[in-house]
């Protein structure tokens, strides 16, 4: 049996959509990442599933129970929420056992709950120190911790690292995969904007989108196969290239002929081909190569972003097309105004017909 199951799962405002027919199947012991662009409605669903917002359609199941009416705190979850909500009044050790106090649990229970999830987060030598002693990280552990202390079927994280600097981001990240690692059995749901947390966290995905699920899949089945034009853009940064041509040859490769009078590129075949269909290619910036003749694309470069380890090339081609972006490996010096030609292997194009990837 899942752990989590939402069936047509939907959430309307008045009589405004915000997402519908949601269905998504969540095994024990899996994290789950939702990602999407500002306003697809991933923390309402995370709400959703919390308590916090009421769900307008389908059925919310938890271990086979429907919770679309059962109240927040009978549902065996617990929130980490965007800010730390620390009491700034109480020890680190009283923000974690209030809640079991509340609960009137007994006193030697809760101690022993809130060392198990010190040592766990390592928070050990803070339990006796208030919030305004700690640093942003210590504090978004403080608050994990208040959740590990409930031991709730399942973890629900609304962009715990967003308040974060960069550097502590990176840190923290770090530090809930290895609190996934300590607690493999634990199911948890994670929200965020940021793919580089998706991506590393993630067992799975869920891209959402246009009100309701774009695709869900593994990071790298994502990033490999997308299923349309949205999920292979959002998906990787820079954002894949994508421009228009028409099939003019299929067989062991599909030829396409770029619009504008551009070169022939080859991809990878598939059983929807046919000679004629418009389509587009997408190819991701990490996967042009620099060629000195014979390229499927050249163009000048128009601006360039040195980042040490690769090199962005913004140029455009003679036939008009937006801006492409090529990341190349290392120091490219002195390209900008000059002319960069790049090619891509077969399996590294993607084909698109009417937003829907052809490769399956």
């Amino acid at each position: 049996m899942s752990e989590l199951n939402l069936t047509d799962v939907a959430k309307t405002y008045g009589n405004v959509d915000v997402l519908k027919n949601i269905n998504l199947e969540i095994e024990r012991g899996e994290l789950i990442v939702f990602v999407g662009p500002s306003g697809c409605g991933k923390s309402t669903l995370l709400r959703m599933v919390a308590g916090l917002e009421k769900i307008s359609g389908g059925t919310l199941e938890i271990e086979g129970q429907v919770m679309n009416d059962v109240p927040p705190a009978q549902r065996g979850i617990a929130m980490v929420f965007q800010s730390y909500a620390l009491y700034p009044h109480m020890t680190v050790r009283e923000n974690m056992a209030f809640a079991l106090k509340i609960a009137k649990m007994p006193a030697a229970e809760v101690g022993a709950a809130v060392d198990r999830a010190a040592r766990i987060l390592q928070l050990e030598p803070y339990l006796d120190r208030l919030p305004k002693a700690l640093s942003g990280g210590q504090r978004q552990r403080v608050a994990i911790g208040r959740a590990i202390v409930r031991d709730p079927k399942v973890y629900l994280f609304d962009e715990p690292l967003s308040n974060l600097d960069a550097a502590l981001r990176v840190a923290t990240r770090i530090e809930i995969a290895r609190l996934k690692e300590a607690m493999p059995d634990s199911t948890m749901i994670y929200v965020t904007h940021d793919q580089v947390e998706a991506m590393t966290l993630a067992s799975r995905i869920v891209v959402l989108a246009n009100k309701g699920i774009a695709q869900v899949g593994t990071p790298l089945e994502l990033y490999e196969t997308p299923d349309n034009e949205f999920v292979a853009q959002f998906i990787g940064s820079p954002a894949m290239n994508l421009l228009p041509g028409v099939i003019t040859q299929t067989g062991a490769q599909t030829v396409v002929k770029l619009d504008g009078g551009g070169k022939a590129v080859s991809a990878i075949a598939t059983e929807a081909d046919d000679e004629g269909k418009q389509v587009k290619i997408g190819v991701r910036p990490e996967d042009f190569v620099s060629v000195d003749g014979d390229p499927i694309l050249e163009g000048v470069v128009d601006f360039t972003e040195a980042l040490g380890e690769v090199t962005l090339l913004y140029f455009a081609v003679e036939d008009g097309t937006d801006a492409l972006i090529a990341k190349l490996p290392g120091v490219q010096k002195n390209m900008r105004g000059k002319t960069v030609m790049v090619s891509a292997n077969p399996d590294k194009v993607h084909l698109f017909h009417q937003g829907v990837s052809m490769r399956k």
